[in-house]
């Protein structure tokens, strides 16, 4: 098993097929070319190989709040659906435990979709717990009815 960072365009291209798993929308070009694009505010792109395969990979990146002070903030973590229950999940966020540690951090997030019952309870059972709810509003580029 080996765990590493995704830097290059054929890294980032070679986790693809795991992300997309959890990511449907994208397709292999735009994941590369929005990876490349948050590499630059800090995001990074870790992935489990085993057995010569990409079959889990995290999306993540280090950060600083008030309420949470030095943390790492997990935006997207997945394993390839043949390969889960198999302790691929649950070594790739120990190593990013062991990494957040080393940079300081003193918490480790992430949010998980309320469907997502099953990633639910593997969360828990690697010790994560649910200490407040994630509220969000959308305010894109949707139209209004409202007269200025």
């Amino acid at each position: 098993m080996k765990i590493g960072i995704a830097e290059s365009t054929d890294d980032i291209a070679a986790c693809y097929p795991v992300m997309k798993q959890l990511r449907k929308d994208l397709t292999e070009t735009q994941f590369v070319h929005k990876v490349r694009h948050l590499q630059k505010s800090g995001y990074m792109l870790a992935y489990l190989e085993a057995s010569g395969n990409i079959v889990s990979v995290a999306g993540f990146r280090l950060g600083e709040s008030l309420s949470w002070k030095r943390y790492l903030y997990v935006d997207d973590l997945v394993t390839s659906s043949g390969e889960r229950s198999k302790g691929h999940g649950s070594a790739l966020l120990d190593w990013l435990t062991r990494f957040a540690l080393k940079a300081g951090c003193e918490t480790l997030h992430l949010d998980s979709g309320v469907e997502r019952e099953r990633a639910h309870l593997f969360y828990k059972r690697e010790g994560l717990t649910l200490p407040a709810y994630h509220f969000s509003k959308h305010v894109g580029t949707q139209q209004t009815n409202h007269k200025t």
